[in-house]
């Protein structure tokens, strides 16, 4: 079976890596905020151009730790897109503030900027756009309408390490950027970990607080906090394939742009606006003919996935919202359109043409 990704295919190239940078650790027997994950933030922090980079437990917790940072709680709403994963709503929850939904861009299917404004009242504090797929919203105009309300913009770039926005990475263009390195990543771990990216160094110094139990010294608890800390043996592991990110990207843009030259006259292929830089996550595909698609792929030995297939205000855990079908139109026509390929930068080329000539027997 063609597997969406091959982990271990890629540990296979950087095993003498990975097994030296664990031995390192384990040699040195600390394990929880060591030099690893300073090591590691220093390097994000530069690499985005950004003041601060704080390592967490996860992308959720990157999220949740960057709202509540912002002061936003009880009472207070945050606009964000219907059509992600389930944890962009859920850290907004977390802090006792209501996710509020707007429809998505046709093209992108990331959040339609220019319905925004139409669901801002007084009690929005933020907005939380989701680079999804990998290709960066549309943070100029995003930017604009927080400029103009007097909102904070904190970015889900769980799935976009590395894209870039009119020469600026994703990450560093709001007021926080929250990155996951979920193993299937495009900078993954080997477990779970996550950062956070910004620039105001309060928000930094309340984030770093919360994530290790609110803490501002030994034993010294300024406010009720978290255990949220990256661990050091990831830190280690995410060092080694940050070496390799910008080359890792680089082979999923070429995979990409071969789908896509194959693809393009049969399905509707993932658009890259002007100004962009796709680092595809996910190869996504829509056709009306979706389900037959996938079906026809996994007789013939390849994995496909249906990223998502309910959208966040049709799901019965958020049921208490208040939404309904039909409510998002535009989300979902793209749930029941979406089919996510086999994407990773060791894909090779004959696997892909494998994988187009199946879709277009098919369609």
């Amino acid at each position: 079976m063609v597997p969406m990704v091959d982990l271990k295919k890629q540990f296979g190239e950087i095993k003498d890596e990975v097994l030296d940078v664990l031995t390192e650790i384990l040699e040195s027997s600390h394990y929880v905020l060591g030099s690893k994950v300073a090591d590691f933030e220093n390097k994000i922090s530069d690499y985005h151009g950004v003041r601060h980079a704080i390592g967490v437990a996860s992308g959720t917790d990157a999220l949740h730790l960057s709202i509540e940072a912002m002061d936003i709680g009880p009472g207070d709403e945050v606009i964000t897109t219907p059509f992600t994963f389930f944890a962009t709503a859920e850290a907004i929850l977390y802090t006792g503030a209501t996710p509020v939904f707007t429809d998505i861009d046709p093209d992108t299917l990331n959040i339609d900027a220019r319905q925004i404004e139409r669901h801002i009242t007084k009690k929005t504090r933020a907005i939380l756009p989701v680079h999804l797929f990998g290709h960066p919203a549309d943070m100029d105009a995003i930017l604009k309408i927080a400029k103009k309300h007097r909102l904070k913009v904190i970015e889900d770039c769980a799935q976009s390490f590395g894209a870039e926005l009119n020469g600026k990475k994703t990450g560093s263009i709001g007021d926080a950027g929250c990155f996951s390195f979920y193993p299937s990543k495009n900078l993954g771990a080997y477990g779970d970990g996550g950062m956070i990216t910004l620039n105001n160094p309060k928000a930094a110094e309340i984030i770093r607080q919360l994530r290790n139990h609110g803490s501002k010294g030994s034993y010294r608890h300024k406010r009720v906090g978290f255990n949220s800390r990256l661990d050091e043996i990831q830190a280690g592991i995410l060092l080694v394939k940050f070496r390799h990110i910008d080359e890792y990207n680089g082979k999923r843009r070429q995979k990409a742009a071969l789908y896509t030259g194959l693809l393009s006259d049969t399905v509707q292929c993932p658009v890259e606006k002007q100004g962009a830089v796709h680092v595809y996550h996910q190869y996504t595909i829509r056709n009306k003919k979706r389900d037959k698609i996938q079906a026809k792929l996994k007789e013939n030995g390849v994995s496909s996935v249906v990223y998502y297939p309910a959208p966040l205000h049709l799901q019965e855990a958020l049921r208490f919202l208040g939404y309904h079908k039909g409510d998002f139109p535009v989300t979902e026509k793209a749930a029941k359109e979406v089919l996510s390929l086999p994407m990773y930068p060791e894909l090779e080329e004959s696997t892909i043409k494998k994988i187009a000539k199946v879709i277009k027997e098919t369609v």
